[in-house]
């Protein structure tokens, strides 16, 4: 993809690695866009085990990276001397590689190339990874997406980088896994010839055990590269944050002192290596970056080595037609599994938990259905998310578990009747809920301050943190029993616990009316207090109707019975009343929808005007 200058930044008078894109890649105006927009993401990504960006800038067709300059060597020419590590050294080394591809995940980046040659380890020991991002702005070039291409290092590269094109954190995890692997074994996991065949085991086949070609590799080890490379993206590490704290867990268990594979390891001599060991490993291959046609890639039939002279020699019929059946056999393969095997879990989370359902049986998924979880926005009933997510590619036909929402949490409204305001909104606070308003009715039962009831109602459940209003008692209030009868009145306010004590005056209102009261209504007022009625006996010269009074008005003439409605329903009364030709007014002293006061009795014109109380 570039080459790579030693230089020095005059301004800042500090050398710098000048990474220069090769010609055909700056030509491509979608490129240099992207390019510059990786190279802002990576130099936004500050870690001491990232390589720095400095810089990024254009001059004339040149289009170049102002890098940090590590002085040392990678992580290949280490293994070039070494051939392999032990696991300990191996682990010391991939815990920094995977705190700087972590980091990356964190900021949304994938590194999409991890392999040794992008490792380097400096002279004092420090391990660094380089080319974040590069692969990327390679891959949305607009020149490359029009044939297809994968872009990478097909030893490490994930099952699907080969089959779709598609990377995730998943993918750097696999890569790191495979490179763990040749750390400890000194050898990638799949060999071919060509390409193809080295890509076709990384789908068809699984990465073997570290111990199974190193025998005394930890067990811990071999767990770590079997969970980082295993074929179903959904099981391996989420991201390379979850491999570190994996592979920190498998550093901690192994023993104290030399690993045991340190005793079996060829360490040729080389400069910086005075271990004085020796032997003649088989070099690690190079591995550059390739750009891969996808449709070459999973249609190439495999080289078979060894047999290109005799095959020229010996050409027939048989060799042909195993040709052919290779051929198809690669090519359907390729089918079913760049198009067949693979589907995308789709995006059910807010549907109706049984529509969701059928829509992923329909799509061919085993649905099983997870314990509900409390959500404080999606509705109980609903699809709260699924495992594995929206958008994950699976193996088709299998099993996605749907988990749907439980609703928020609710909280039933406590019993604070009773109780003071202060105490009350205590209670309710440390039950999840909060008071909200208050307000108060008059009560003759509650004492004058206490929580007389709740809305809701105690006992109703509503939302966590939802607010309870709070009804207080305003104690025992002086009725209003103005104009009522004054034995009828009396009666009433004996039945609220009170002590009535009547005087009589001369007055024009109709006699036995109470014409006055003490305490005045609606005045706060305790049980047992003595309250004085002050009634009417009339006028000094006889007592006279209001209708005997008017001289159109013949003495007994046009007088009607009035009914007695004392202790009947309102709505009944009142209907009585009027029925019999009467008005009707209606006061409350007590609210209880009974009658319990009626003012005229006896008889009266018709269209007089009846009151009654209840």
């Amino acid at each position: 993809m570039a080459a790579v200058y030693l230089a020095l930044d005059v301004r800042l008078d500090r050398t710098v690695a000048l990474k220069v894109m090769h010609r055909s890649l700056a030509e491509d105006p979608d490129f240099v866009r992207r390019f510059i927009g990786e190279a802002k993401s990576v130099a936004s990504l500050s870690h001491p085990n990232v390589v720095h960006v400095f810089d990024q800038g254009t001059d004339g067709d040149h289009v170049y990276l102002s890098m940090e300059y590590v002085p040392g060597s990678t992580l290949r020419d280490v293994l070039r001397r070494r051939t392999r590590l032990p696991a300990r050294e191996a682990l010391e080394i991939m815990i920094p590689v995977l705190a700087a591809l972590g980091a990356a995940h964190q900021a949304g980046m994938v590194h999409r190339d991890v392999k040794p040659e992008n490792v380097l380890i400096t002279d004092d020991g420090r391990v660094k990874v380089v080319d974040f991002g590069l692969a990327r702005a390679i891959e949305g070039g607009s020149h490359q997406t029009r044939t297809g291409v994968m872009i990478g290092t097909i030893a490490y590269m994930s099952p699907e980088q080969v089959l779709a094109g598609q990377t995730d954190a998943r993918s750097d995890v696999y890569a790191a896994g495979v490179m763990l692997y040749e750390l400890l074994t000194g050898r990638q996991p799949y060999e071919g010839e060509n390409p193809m065949s080295v890509a076709y085991r990384h789908v068809h086949d699984r990465v073997p055990a570290p111990s199974a070609v190193v025998p005394g590799t930890p067990p811990p080890l071999d767990t770590l590269v079997l969970a980082a490379t295993d074929r179903d993206p959904a099981r391996r590490p989420p991201d390379a944050t979850a491999m570190l704290v994996a592979a920190v867990d498998a550093h901690r268990a192994l023993p104290s002192g030399p690993s045991p594979t340190a005793r079996h390891t060829a360490v040729p001599a080389g400069p910086g290596d005075s271990s004085g060991v020796t032997a003649s490993p088989m070099p690690p291959p190079a591995n550059p970056t390739l750009i891969h046609s996808a449709a070459d890639l999973l249609t190439s039939p495999p080289a078979r080595p060894g047999h290109e002279a005799s095959r020229r020699r010996h050409v027939n019929w048989f060799l042909i037609a195993l040709g052919i059946v290779m051929i198809g056999a690669v090519a359907g393969t390729g089918w079913w599994f760049s198009e067949g095997r693979y589907d995308k879990v789709p995006d059910l989370v807010g549907m109706n938990l049984a529509v969701a359902k059928a829509e992923a049986g329909k799509r061919g998924f085993e649905v099983k259905v997870g314990p509900a979880e409390h959500d404080s926005k999606l509705g109980e009933g609903k699809v709260l998310r699924t495992d594995p997510g929206a958008g994950r590619e699976v193996v088709s036909g299998s099993a996605i578990t749907l988990i749907p929402s439980s609703g928020p949490v609710k909280i039933a409204v406590p019993n604070v009747v009773g109780l003071s305001e202060a105490e009350a909104r205590a209670k309710i606070s440390e039950a999840g809920l909060t008071a909200g308003s208050v307000s108060k009715v008059p009560s003759d039962t509650v004492q004058r301050g206490q929580v007389l009831r709740t809305s809701p109602q105690v006992g109703t459940k509503i939302k966590e943190g939802g607010k309870v209003q709070l009804i207080l008692s305003a104690g025992q209030l002086m009725p209003d029993v103005s104009e009522m009868q004054c034995d009828q009145a009396a009666e009433f306010l004996r039945q609220r616990g009170l002590n009535p004590a009547v005087v009589e005056q001369v007055d024009d209102a109709q006699p036995g009316t109470v014409i006055a009261q003490n305490p005045a209504a609606r005045a706060e007022i305790t049980s047992g207090q003595q309250v004085q009625l002050t009634c009417s006996k009339g006028p000094d010269v006889g007592f006279r109707w209001p209708w005997e009074r008017d001289p159109n008005v013949q003495p007994g003439q046009n007088l009607v019975p009035i009914p007695d409605v004392r202790f009947k329903s309102v709505r009944d009364a009142s209907n009585e009343l009027r029925a019999a030709g009467f008005q009707v007014k209606v006061r409350r002293v007590a609210g209880r929808g009974v009658v319990l006061g009626e003012n005229p009795l006896g008889q009266a014109p018709a269209g007089t005007r009846i009151t009654i109380w209840h």
